[in-house]
């Protein structure tokens, strides 16, 4: 019998022991994101270019790509964070082909959440992705005859006491690895170690024999991906805070990846430090808001996260203090990460004993009731789901996946499965988040619309909705008082059309008007609340770290309005204009070398270095 699992130190030997065992009809899955066999993917996919005789079929979620500027603004700042944040990582080149339209007639993709907004224009994309709950995605990948499963892992030992972790990645395969041992699936399981990938212990934790084959590249491990942190501006801080004001000490938290979850997350441990700072902030984002309300304490009893990401903003909840409340000794259960370097950085540097509180799991596990229904009930206390939407309705449908002409944005992922827990559990709620407003063709338009050709969850799985303006708690309202709420939201410049056109519609009275409190939901009326702590320091634009430089953080803003000036020509030479006379400072001159502007001679450039520095004196500190 062949001992298990066999060893290579080369991803091709792996390949030649792929098609031995299952011919050359290969159907590979990929975990989502970080936890992806690369070099095993590239020897694959080469194999299959090179061999027409094989069939490929890679089925995967959020397929992963280094950052790529769109034109030489984004290429000067972005060219040195991307040599300095991705060296040594391997791209998928199955990726690189599939977005220039070159995959060849025998491999296929097939995704089931991709990075957002990254693959609109691409068809061969478009027509190949599954529309799954990310609970549902399993069995799907499964139905379609999956016989590779290929993941990064961590390895800790060596010979027959190795073990190794699925890490980042249990979400999917602990559930078809059950499958497999049921007999209800047959698949090769296939490791790619990787020692910078941190050993999350429990369910993650494997025996190395329960893999088939396993790659020990000789060349090292290489680097993981680690996208950088994004800024947090004035509205995504606002949301950050009308969030935190609606979890309860004590209860359950869902946070997800973005600007806006490292808001929620600051808001939450402003509130257990700060909290007089935490309750100013409160009152004069919303003025009318009760001040004796329990969400607005400190963590006394703490919280228990359960989320299906793991996202590094819990682990500063766990070093305040406040994600403590354990559930059979965990204070965390979550079904995948993916984060910046330093997260990654804490999770292998932490003891095995407070590594051991956070509990990699299935995705069934956190994103479903079923199995273990009584337990996790009385787990998830006071839950509060906490994801982000596009665009909501009036009548309060989310929009949060794809266009109304079907063009796929990202996935559904696990938002309705949350969205139905929060349902199905006593006291819990679902929290959706949006900006109330975004850019489209170089204009702002509302994100709150009368309708749309397109819903991820329905109206009548409404619950709350908030922006930088406030909550909307829709939940058991009639449609005209969702309208009403929603509207109180909405950004005031689109208010009027959007009460207009409920009015038409006959779904809210001819007579109904906006509360004055909320006439004056503008960008400035947020900037004036929030400007006395952001004074104090008390709202940095990277609250939980980041990769960026000084000078890096300094210019994001500036390169922001430099933007969003870009479609105007008026407003371009503006910023030129106030670049001309603004006063010479050693920061500005700073960020201008940044970008490779300083000593420029062509006349394109040097006026590029005007508008930044108009760009810079609008948005100085």
């Amino acid at each position: 019998m062949t001992e298990r699992p066999a060893r290579h130190d080369k991803a091709e030997a792996v390949v030649d022991a792929i098609v031995a065992a299952v011919g050359r009809d290969i159907v590979l899955a990929l975990p989502l994101g970080l936890g992806k066999a690369n070099r095993v993917a590239n020897a694959l996919y080469a194999r299959a270019c090179s061999d027409s005789s094989i069939s490929l079929r890679i089925c995967t979620a959020l397929t992963l790509e280094v950052p790529r500027p769109g034109n030489d603004i984004e290429r000067r700042f972005l060219a040195p964070v991307v040599r300095r944040i991705f060296d040594g990582y391997v791209d998928l080149d199955y990726a690189r082909d599939r977005r220039a339209g070159k995959l060849p007639a025998n491999v296929a993709v097939n995704e089931f959440f991709m990075l957002a907004g990254r693959w609109l224009g691409v068809e061969g994309a478009q027509r190949d992705y599954i529309s799954a709950n990310y609970t549902h995605a399993g069995g799907y990948i499964l139905e379609r005859g999956v016989n590779v499963v290929a993941q990064l892992v961590s390895p800790k030992g060596s010979g027959n006491e190795a073990r190794l972790s699925l890490s980042c990645n249990p979400d999917l395969t602990l559930d078809m690895l059950e499958e497999r041992r049921r007999g209800r699936a047959r698949f090769l399981f296939v490791g790619e170690t990787n020692d910078r990938l941190p050993f999350m212990g429990g369910r993650a934790d494997l025996p190395a024999t329960a893999f088939d084959h396993l790659l020990e590249a000789r060349e090292g491990a290489f680097t993981l991906f680690a996208p950088p942190k994004q800024p947090v501006g004035p509205a995504e801080y606002a949301t950050g805070f009308h969030v935190a004001r609606l979890v309860r000490d004590g209860g359950t938290l869902q946070i997800g990846i973005g600007s806006v979850g490292d808001a929620v997350t600051h808001a939450l441990l402003l509130r257990h430090r700060d909290n007089v700072a935490f309750r100013e902030v409160v009152a004069a984002l919303s003025p009318d808001i009760r001040r004796d309300l329990p969400e607005m304490g400190r963590f006394d009893a703490g919280l228990y996260g359960c989320s299906e990401m793991l996202v590094d903003g819990f682990l500063h909840l766990i070093r305040a203090g406040i994600l403590k409340r354990e559930v059979g000794g965990v204070v965390l259960h979550a079904g995948f990460f993916l984060g910046p370097r330093d997260f990654y950085a804490a999770l292998r540097d932490m003891g095995e004993a407070d590594r051991a509180r956070i509990s990699m799991v299935s995705v069934a596990y956190v994103n479903e009731l079923f199995g273990d229904e009584a337990v996790k009930r009385a787990a998830r206390i006071d839950a509060r789901f906490v994801n982000n939407t596009m665009m909501a309705t009036l009548l309060g449908a989310a929009v949060s996946d794809a266009l109304e002409d079907g063009r796929v944005v990202s996935g559904v992922g696990g938002q309705y499965n949350f969205v139905a827990q929060a349902f199905a559990l006593d006291g819990a709620r679902s929290i959706l988040t949006l900006g109330a407003t975004r850019e489209a063709a170089g204009k702002t338009v509302s994100s709150i619309v009368w309708n749309y050709g397109h819903a991820t969850i329905p109206r009548h799985l409404r619950d709350m909705v908030v922006t930088e303006y406030g909550v909307a708690d829709l939940r058991g309202r009639t449609d005209a008082e969702t309208i009403a709420a929603m509207l109180t939201v909405a950004d005031s410049r689109f208010q009027p059309e959007l009460l207009r056109q409920a009015r038409d519609a006959g779904k809210i009275a001819r007579d109904h008007e906006i509360p004055a409190a909320f006439r004056d939901n503008t960008p400035e009326r947020i900037e004036r609340a929030l400007k006395p702590v952001r004074d104090r320091g008390l709202l940095p634009i990277f609250p939980l770290g980041t990769d960026f430089t000084p000078v890096e953080q300094r210019l994001i803003p500036a390169l922001q309005r430099l933007k969003a000036a870009a479609a105007s020509p008026l407003a371009l030479a503006g910023l030129m204009l106030r670049g001309f006379r603004a006063r010479r400072s050693a920061d500005a001159d700073a960020c201008v070398d940044r970008m490779g502007f300083t000593g420029a001679a062509d006349v394109r450039t040097r006026l590029s270095a005007l508008a930044l520095r108009g760009a810079l004196d609008a948005t100085e500190p």
